[in-house]
């Protein structure tokens, strides 16, 4: 299976998602993903994740380290089998660039753990609690995600 997660100017959330999506489908024993994040803008392209991002991250033990921000694209609705949208307004993006195609890949990636709100907050002009809650959000949607993978929910 392959999952694209998808955030504004993929330095924060949707390379975060990346990260811990993968540590935790390694952990699961999940060895058929294929993985990467996106932006819906070009502002970051070619940038690294931010420092905030990074330090969040590998204060629990996550790797961001090798990601590099690219843009959404969109030839992407063809190549992945699921399009994974930090927030709404990411979602309608999408929408809007595939039209009716594909519509049926694209979700917004808090789906998976409702309990927790449907959306990932943007961390990025805010304070460093941001990229905690980040963090909360990103793994809770990650647990959830993996646990519809191995029940077999996404194909």
């Amino acid at each position: 299976m392959r999952l694209l997660f998808v955030c504004t100017g993929n330095i924060c959330r949707s390379p975060t998602a990346e990260a811990v999506v993968r540590a935790k489908a390694d952990a699961a024993g999940l060895t058929d993903l294929t993985l990467d994040s996106v932006g819906t803008t070009g502002h970051h392209v070619g940038e690294p994740p931010d420092p905030r991002a990074r330090l969040a991250a590998e204060a629990r033990g996550y790797d961001l380290s090798g990601l590099h921000a690219r843009q959404l694209r969109s030839g992407d609705a063809e190549r992945w089998d699921l399009l994974l949208a930090m927030d709404r307004g990411h979602l309608r993006q999408m929408e809007r660039l595939f039209g009716r195609r594909r519509t049926e890949r694209l979700r917004l990636f808090m789906q998976f753990a409702p309990d927790w709100g449907d959306e990932v907050p943007d961390p990025y002009y805010g304070a460093a609690e941001g990229f905690t809650t980040m963090m909360d959000l990103i793994e809770a949607g990650a647990d959830a995600l993996i646990a519809a993978i191995r029940r077999g929910e996404l194909g």
